[in-house]
């Protein structure tokens, strides 16, 4: 049994379908890890969701910043349509219910004890071990399964405040810190404070600020992440990080990576889509 990552798929489904048959990927024998995003600024996200859905329990996927998008935008009345969204689709699918209730109930965090990597789509603050990042985890989980709270989850989750973790935080500010961390993480400050506004490159970046993953005593240094989310970083094996977003909707290409092997060696597949968006997440 092999088991595979796949990067953020964000609505490419042939380059998903073309990556799936490079692997000759088979349901009954393997299983995929996907970091998130699978959905918006792609075409076919109405697709993307049905075919990972049907996949059942050989497909484990995390909820990504655009994930939670389509969800605030189905249940909040408050949450903006944004100009490059491809979610139309989805939102008015005659399965529409049935997939969004699916998306709910997946995880935020998702660790193989046998395999000895841990899966979110972003990343982790540098105050989280991995016990504190699991009870982090479902907190959240736990409030997006419940739909009445989802709602009000939705109505206080966007801000780049709380910007450093505290086990006193409460309520919403500390369900935004979680999923600012899970699903937005890029840099931060060698403080542990988040830095939620600079994403690009790491050379571009102003000089207080640094990858999450390499913030001195972070205390997740030992457990292997395997990430998306940072198309800008592209292929990244290092720092006890695995960061497998190579940006295929941007154009780039779409990666899997087999997590059951040492080396893992990344296979790829080159974006053939027409009319994807241009630009950085």
């Amino acid at each position: 049994m092999a088991v595979y990552a796949i990067g953020d798929i964000q609505g490419c489904d042939e380059e998903f379908s073309q990556l799936l048959t490079r692997l000759s990927f088979s349901p009954s024998r393997d299983t995929l890890w996907l970091v998130g995003d699978l959905v918006n600024r792609g075409p076919r996200s109405l697709d993307v969701l049905r075919r990972v859905k049907a996949l059942g329990s050989s497909a484990i996927s995390v909820l990504g910043n655009h994930d939670l998008h389509l969800l605030a935008l189905a249940l909040s009345p408050t949450e903006p349509v944004k100009s490059k969204d491809t979610l139309q689709q989805v939102l008015a699918a005659p399965d529409r219910d049935e997939l969004l209730h699916w998306l709910r109930h997946r995880p935020m965090l998702h660790h193989d004890d046998a395999l000895g990597y841990t899966m979110v789509h972003a990343g982790l603050p540098p105050q989280w071990d991995l016990s504190l990042a699991q009870a982090c985890a479902r907190e959240l989980e736990e409030t997006l399964r419940d739909e009445h709270s989802c709602r009000e989850l939705f109505a206080h989750m966007y801000g780049d405040q709380p910007d450093r973790w505290s086990d006193d935080l409460q309520g919403f500010e500390r369900l935004r810190f979680i999923t600012n961390c899970l699903t937005r993480l890029r840099f931060c400050r060698a403080d542990g404070r988040l830095d939620l506004k600079f994403k690009g490159e790491v050379k571009d970046a102003p000089k207080h600020l640094m990858p999450w993953f390499q913030v001195p005593d972070r205390r997740s240094r030992d457990v292997r992440v395997v990430c998306g989310h940072w198309s800008a970083l592209g292929y990244y094996d290092a720092d006890s990080v695995l960061a497998i977003d190579t940006g295929c909707v941007w154009g780039e290409k779409l990666c899997a990576v087999r997590l059951d092997r040492f080396p893992p060696a990344p296979v790829f597949v080159p974006c053939s889509s027409s009319g994807l968006s241009v630009g950085s997440e």
